[in-house]
């Protein structure tokens, strides 16, 4: 922060304006020292800096002036205030007035510097709080399907191909792997996009409940109705409604969807005249359809209605591929949003990640690295990060009491014929895939053979 930040200090008296013009320069920050408040104010009014460093006292436009200005203008820069006429009511008005701090004369050097230094790391604090929620805002609000697997591959582009097509999408897959993240990804790539997407867990309510959440009520359709009430079909006019588990919707409920999708209007319940609504739906299911039609449990008219195109996410047992790549997009995640600065995930954690078979999916896969960044005090998630039934399922034990842990010697030696192994022996691949050059690997892999 020092080398980047800037100060403005104002003082009539050229002794002390040098002084500190001389020791803020030499602590590595950017000044501009002016007597004179009046150009302090012209140069306030043309642009912003970082702190300003001024005295309270002066002709024509005094300290107070400039604070007062300095924030009106520059609300994120702070002000440090100088006086030799200090008194408890100016360091009260200063500090209403939004000043860091107060500073009387004679000061000392040593003083100022630290009491700037304090203001400049707040800055620095502010600013990157501000940084670090606007990347975690933008990591909620993008909607971001990672893979490099080509049947998902395969999968996104006939997603974009039909996303503005505004025809009723079907998907399916197991729990976890990411239902809700097509259904929104249709909707962003629609021309729907402006509109509102909604959400609905059709298994999330009762019968009766899920039929007033989705239709509605008008006001003294029923005991405690002292309101007219939308339904969420009609929120969700104009833009997308995302119905999750929708085998799990009564066959009364079923019937009332159909009649929405195929004639664009809603009957709140209590109402006399429908609602028109204009909406795309998309809905999703973990359930083998053809045995819902089959077992009624779907009707089949809905079916058909909802089917006109069918997309199939594979479980993430069957896209290993994607494990590492997701791992790592988990990782940058949740280390923005914890405020941590994990960059890596150790090769023996990715190891059992990739032998794992995820009956929870890419969800339980981030919950995975979720709980490593959380626990984790170093710059990337380590063996002992992971959960004790984690460590289990990928076939390894940390040593217990009275057990001894492998040297980092060992866990060296390991990883270097683990490498050897997967590149095939090849040893100019592995040491570049180490990081080190050939000799060095060389004389490590002559050390392993000496010693045995």
């Amino acid at each position: 922060m020092t080398e980047a930040g800037s100060i403005l200090i104002v003082d009539d008296e050229a002794v002390a304006l040098r002084n500190l013009e001389r020791v803020m320069s030499k602590a590595g920050y950017r000044v501009t020292a002016v007597q004179s408040s009046e150009e302090a104010l012209t140069l306030l009014e043309k642009q912003e800096f970082n702190l300003l460093l001024t005295d309270l006292r002066m002709e024509k436009v005094d300290g107070m002036r400039l604070l007062k200005t300095c924030r009106e203008l520059h609300p994120d820069s702070e002000v440090i205030m100088i006086t030799g006429f200090a008194s408890a009511q100016t360091a009260v008005d200063a500090m209403k007035q939004g000043a860091f701090y107060y500073i009387t004369k004679p000061f000392r050097l040593d003083e100022v510097r630290k009491v700037v230094a304090e203001a400049m790391e707040k800055i620095r604090l502010r600013n990157e709080n501000r940084s670090l929620k606007q990347q975690i805002e933008a990591l909620q609000d993008q909607v971001k399907i990672v893979t490099q697997d080509d049947g998902m591959l395969s999968l996104l582009s006939l997603a974009r191909q039909i996303a503005p097509t505004d025809c009723n999408v079907l998907v399916v897959g197991e729990s976890g792997t990411g239902k809700e993240l097509f259904a929104r990804y249709l909707h962003q790539h629609s021309t729907r996009n402006s509109g509102p997407y909604v959400a609905v867990n059709c298994g999330a309510f009762s019968k009766d409940l899920l039929a007033n959440e989705l239709f509605g009520h008008e006001k003294d359709a029923f005991t405690g109705a002292h309101s007219q009430k939308k339904g969420l079909i009609e929120t969700a006019s104009g833009g997308s409604l995302f119905l999750d588990e929708v085998t799990e919707m009564s066959p009364e409920m079923q019937v009332k969807l159909l009649r929405v999708i195929q004639e664009k209007e809603v009957l709140r319940l209590g109402a006399t005249q429908p609602v028109k609504v204009d909406i795309r739906v998309i809905a999703a299911t973990n359930h083998d359809l053809a045995e819902a039609v089959r077992s009624g449990v779907l009707r089949q008219d809905l079916y058909f209605r909802l089917n006109v195109v069918t997309l199939a996410i594979p479980p993430l047992a069957q896209r290993k591929g994607d494990i590492p790549l997701l791992a790592q997009y988990f990782l940058q995640k949740y280390a923005v949003q914890m405020k941590k600065t994990l960059n890596n995930i150790a090769p023996d954690v990715l190891e059992i990640l990739q032998r794992y078979d995820y009956p929870g999916n890419v969800r339980e896969l981030e919950n995975i690295i979720a709980r490593g960044c959380a626990v984790s005090s170093g710059d990337r998630i380590e063996l002992a990060h992971l959960s004790e039934d984690m460590r289990q399922q990928g076939g390894i034990t940390l040593p217990g009491k009275g057990e001894t842990m492998p040297t980092l010697e060992q866990q060296e030696k390991t990883y270097i014929r683990w490498v050897l192994n997967e590149l095939g022996g090849n040893q100019t691949a592995a040491a570049n895939a180490l990081g080190i050059n050939r000799s060095s690997l060389w004389r490590k892999l002559k050390g392993y053979q000496d010693a045995q």
